[in-house]
């Protein structure tokens, strides 16, 4: 499939032709639930915890004799049902990841592009480069191009002024192409990505 090139000032820079076998598929929603819900499963902290009966600091002497008493056999004050006692079956430091195969992975990025392709919400610019790190003039190019909820990918290496003028300006991500993924292509309106980004890609996936 053949897409304009624009540069950030919104000018025609000509036209790149992008493989079908990344960017033409028909995507399915299953692989790329699959993906989401492993990335997110991955950046889970895992910290959360309670106190155990075990890890309660209270005596374990029996709290009064077994009979005679007319209530219920207790032992440890460090049970459940007592106040100030251990939690049952509380939550553990674990890890939440779970397995995905690196071809899945591979083939639910290419068809989160495609996605994007096919809804019109792909973007194709010459660079992503900026002199001065100024966030109104970066702003002022957005406008242009209709951008307020993008994610942007340029090539191996951010061009510094783009990437400082572009971290305070609310829903616009900057990546560079290593860090491209899944979850930020979907949660973004619009992909944008550099000629050196559509390169890399089509290099990865050769």
């Amino acid at each position: 499939m053949e897409l304009k090139v624009t540069t950030l000032e919104g000018k025609d820079a000509g036209s790149v032709q992008l493989s079908d076998e990344i960017f033409g598929l028909e995507p399915r929603k299953d692989i790329i639930q699959r993906c989401v819900q492993w990335q997110l499963n991955k950046r889970q902290a895992g910290t959360h915890k309670t106190q155990g009966r075990a890890d309660v600091w209270r005596t374990g002497k029996k709290m009064y004799k077994q009979k005679g008493t007319g209530g219920a056999r207790h032992g440890s004050a460090r049970v459940p049902q007592f106040r100030g006692g251990g939690r049952a079956f509380g939550p553990v430091v674990r890890s939440h990841a779970t397995d995905l195969p690196k071809k899945v992975r591979a083939l639910a990025l290419k068809h989160a592009l495609s996605a994007k392709a096919k809804d019109g919400g792909l973007i194709v610019i010459d660079n992503a480069q900026l002199e001065a790190a100024k966030t109104k003039a970066l702003i002022g190019h957005f406008s242009g191009l209709g951008l307020t909820n993008a994610l942007i990918i340029d090539g191996a290496e951010l061009n510094n002024g783009f990437a400082i003028a572009a971290r305070n300006i609310p829903n616009i991500d900057v990546l560079p192409i290593q860090g491209i993924n899944v979850y930020d292509i979907l949660r973004r309106h619009k992909l944008v990505l550099t000629k050196a980004a559509v390169d890399a890609l089509e290099a990865r996936f050769k």
